[in-house]
């Protein structure tokens, strides 16, 4: 079972303070290699001052992105299924203090909630819970689980379910993985247990169980893991060398390390007070997103609507390669008017109560789907709704193997071009067709094979006739 080596982290920030700059650069001509970094290696840059070097650094890190991930930008929806939860969390909105009505969605709520998701465009979902065993038992994920599945909508599906859940038993993470999840999520929230204990009352308080769930989902079969921290409770440059320990166990032990690494900074919510004690400024944070891709850069990384627009659009270039769009954090959220949305939305499933709508935290980015999807495309990147990798079963040790050397583009640019094309011929508004169409020209010409370009065009034509969900 993992166990983080703070001894370690703390005399690496510690011994490495004062980096030559023929050391930044020596580590860099690693990690433009594709090798990854060592503890110390990491913190020479973390603790590096030098403005120029620091956008060395960014500059090394978006090559590294390329060479992996290209410049797709995988998009998803959160899913708040319910807010029920037995913690008291000084972070969250659905802290266990917070005497506001709560709200479960019964099936045929959820059902119509991935129906707009669907009429949307969106075919990723993460899913999110409170933790509270009698209300959220693990039999209620498995039904909701089945229950997105199983809902289709014209022509929308949902091709892939991720879940965000406390940690639990190794029996219920085997019903995770019969429901055929795609990632298990779960964040840490900060790695520095005097810390981590402060601010957590009830289950989670457990320090040990919220580290070492992931080695329980490894034993469950689950091969795909995604771990992160909330930044701003603790030093973020802590923080950082720890998800790095943490991700370098994995590999070391199971041979498969994250599968994703996630990256929310705290935000404000109407029911929370706590003040973070180590807040990051944007500076800082693009500065450690760019570090964490150098150090671990098979891993995808995730950015979430919590973060500003510019801010989101900075962190594609050096380094977040997921992010969420068209979000509501509350159970029943996107039966509200989402502003600039094409979705009608029956009043009948609309909230009609808003003290029921109890947010985790509040957003800064709300725009919808399509909004988001224009201005990915408006500064040169390709949005994407791939899931074909978990259907073939390109996942854990199998995906990493063609992650690690760069292969996976050979599947996930083909790909992530059919997605597209399809969000463009069904849900897409005039003018993201128009700017969109263009990105899949320029980035289908890219493509070097050209027998997969050729097939690549008559699967385009193929969608154009009315075909749905063609990959490679």
């Amino acid at each position: 079972m993992f166990q983080l080596n703070n001894q370690k982290i703390f005399f690496a920030l510690k011994e490495n303070k004062n980096s030559k700059s023929k050391e930044v650069l020596k580590i860099l001509k690693k990690a433009e290699n594709l090798q990854g970094l060592n503890l110390n290696e990491a913190a020479i840059l973390i603790n590096c001052r030098d403005k120029k070097l620091i956008e060395k650094i960014k500059e090394i890190a978006h090559q590294v992105k390329l060479k992996i991930y290209g410049n797709r930008i995988v998009l998803f929806a959160p899913l708040y299924v319910s807010n029920f939860c037995v913690n008291d969390c000084e972070y969250c909105g659905f802290h266990v203090r917070n005497r506001a009505p709560r709200k479960k969605l019964a099936q045929e709520e959820i059902k119509k909630q991935v129906e707009i998701l669907e009429d949307m465009g969106h075919k990723r979902l993460l899913l999110e819970f409170g933790e509270d065993p009698k209300e959220n038992p693990i039999d209620y994920v498995v039904e909701t689980i089945k229950t997105i599945y199983k809902t289709r909508r014209k022509r929308g599906s949902i091709r892939r379910v991720n879940v965000n859940i406390a940690a639990t038993t190794l029996e219920n993470f085997k019903k995770l993985k019969a429901a055929k999840i795609g990632t298990y999520q779960l964040f840490q929230e900060t790695y520095h247990k005097p810390t981590y204990q402060k601010l957590h009352r009830g289950p989670k308080a457990d320090y040990n169980r919220q580290i070492q769930a992931h080695d329980l989902a490894l034993k469950a079969k689950i091969d795909d893991l995604g771990i992160g921290v909330l930044f701003g409770l603790y030093d973020w440059r802590y923080e950082v060398l720890s998800l790095i320990s943490h991700a370098q166990y994995m590999e070391k032990k199971f041979g498969v390390g994250p599968h994703t690494i996630s990256v929310p900074r705290f935000c404000k919510a109407s029911t929370v007070d706590y003040q973070p004690k180590y807040p990051v400024s944007d500076e800082d944070f693009l500065k450690l997103i760019a570090i964490l891709r150098l150090a671990v850069p098979y891993t995808g990384m995730i950015m979430s609507t919590r973060e500003r627009p510019e801010i989101r659009r900075q962190s594609f270039w050096i380094g977040i390669s997921q992010t969420s769009a068209g979000s509501r954090t509350e159970p029943g959220g996107y039966s509200e008017k989402i502003p600039n949305s094409k979705c009608q939305i029956p009043n009948k499933f609309k909230i009609q109560n808003s003290k029921l709508n109890l947010k985790q935290f509040e957003l800064h980015d709300q725009r919808s789907l399509d909004e988001v999807v224009f201005d990915i495309c408006k500064i040169g990147y390709l949005p994407s709704f791939c899931t074909a990798c978990y259907r073939v079963g390109r996942t854990g040790d199998n995906f990493m193997k063609y992650a690690k050397t760069g292969q996976i583009q050979n599947f996930c640019l083909p790909n992530a071009l059919l997605t597209f094309y399809e969000y463009l011929l069904d849900y897409a508004s005039q003018k993201t067709q128009e700017v969109g169409k263009k990105i899949v020209a320029g980035e289908t010409e890219k493509i070097k094979n050209d027998i997969i370009r050729k097939e690549l065009k008559a699967r385009f034509l193929r969608l154009e006739r009315g075909e749905r969900d063609l990959y490679f």
